[in-house]
């Protein structure tokens, strides 16, 4: 058990900041949940509850949780019969009283500045500005840095190239109001129900970006767990959960032209291929790849390349004894911690053919977000501005992206 000072608790509470209510779905989670729920105590943001929901835990989940809560009046334990990640969070969310929510993985980590500048960046803006996330680092079982998240940011209304360059990387990146969290119906729980459970985050956010606007911290402010565990892991299921939301999303908004639909499913099928590769499904990657092959074969054509790259390497490293391979040095990575400094983000890499995606699909987003301007009977400031800053995109996409 891990010791918890009276400095985890944050700052002293003051009454004029909002609350943020931390939603911790937990499954089986006695492995990370101490240090998890650690990282939510020494939020520099002090206006704090934190709701644990022991989605039908079998481990020590919940007497972990009671242990820690002793020491902090802001953490409550709820418990429910297992249901799945979306269920949970949907418990967690009505049960919360904050004027926003935000999610944690019961196995990830935050930064202790991570709420503070969400908060911060989301009272700056409208009522229109529904959500604000931040980027990540990968993480293993040590809460050890083994490679950055992606760069990749956008702000405003982005839900054509949401679809396709997935910004939102996890579901402990966002901080959204509560009440349009409740607005849009919460997490969809017939995944789990369908089994295609994994990517109901994105289902969530996609329905929040098709309606509201989304702003973003531009810095790694997460620490998101791969382990062997994790939902995440199970690449057979991410690869037709993923499939499925976006089937589903495209469904429910036909006013996207012919051009974003072609691309968002060639996106999801180039993801779900890597998936199902993954998960050492021939026939579904196979299957997978005809698909992408009609409308990007290019694709296939460099993927052929690297595997033939990829076998001269393999064909070279078998010249390696395994005595030399057993004393090659161990990478040394750096901690996600309280001490680890938010790193700079660096700009994407763009090629001239992606440029021009992002060009033509940032139009799109300025059209879908006219349209649901003259829908709305007060537009305001913050609305016209991003209507204008849409239309710029259409000669720089760059404008879109907030880069520290």
């Amino acid at each position: 058990m891990l010791p918890y000072k009276d400095e985890d608790r944050g700052n002293t509470f003051h009454s004029d900041q909002p609350l943020v209510s931390v939603v911790i779905p937990a499954f089986n989670a006695s492995t990370y949940i101490e240090r998890t729920l650690r990282s939510a105590m020494r939020q520099t943001y002090a206006a704090l509850e934190i709701v644990v929901v022991n989605d039908g835990s079998t481990d020590d989940t919940a007497k972990l949780v009671e242990q820690i809560a002793t020491s902090d009046s802001r953490i409550r334990l709820l418990s429910t019969p297992n249901r799945g990640v979306a269920a949970a969070r949907n418990t967690g969310i009505k049960a919360s009283s904050g004027r926003f929510v935000a999610f944690l993985d019961a196995d990830d980590l935050w930064h202790p500045t991570k709420i503070e500048k969400q908060v911060n960046a989301l009272n700056r803006l409208s009522s229109h500005w529904a959500a604000v996330y931040t980027l990540h680092c990968m993480i293993n079982e040590d809460d050890e840095i083994i490679c950055p998240g992606s760069s990749d940011v956008a702000r405003g209304y982005i839900y054509a190239r949401h679809l396709n360059v997935k910004y939102i990387g996890n579901g402990s990146a966002l901080l959204v109001r509560r009440d349009v969290a409740l607005a849009i119906g919460g997490f969809d729980s017939s995944y789990a129900a369908a089994g295609l459970g994994g990517c109901e985050d994105l289902d969530f956010e996609l329905k929040l970006a098709a309606r509201y606007f989304i702003e973003v911290v531009p810095e790694r402010l997460v620490g998101y767990r791969k382990h062997p565990g994790s939902m995440s892991s199970n690449h057979l299921r991410m690869g037709k959960s993923a499939l499925e939301v976006v089937r589903r999303s495209l469904a429910e908004n036909p006013q996207l032209p012919r051009y974003a639909i072609g691309s968002a499913i060639d996106a999801t099928q180039k993801y779900a291929f890597w998936e199902f590769r993954r998960a050492r499904r021939t026939y579904l990657s196979l299957v997978t790849i005809g698909r992408i092959l009609r409308s990007d074969p290019c694709f296939v054509v460099r993927l052929m390349f690297e595997k033939g790259l990829r076998g001269i390497q393999h064909r070279l490293r078998l010249g390696m004894t395994t005595a030399n391979r057993e004393h090659q040095p161990r990478m040394k990575w750096s901690k996600f911690d309280d001490q680890i400094a938010p790193s700079r983000l660096e700009c994407p890499k763009e090629t001239p053919r992606l440029r021009r995606h992002l060009i033509r699909l940032a139009a799109v987003d300025a059209k879908l977000n006219s349209n649901l301007a003259a829908e709305r009977t007060v537009p305001d400031e913050d609305e016209g501005a991003m209507i204008e800053g849409s239309r710029a995109l259409e000669t720089d996409p760059r404008s879109s992206q907030v880069i520290g």
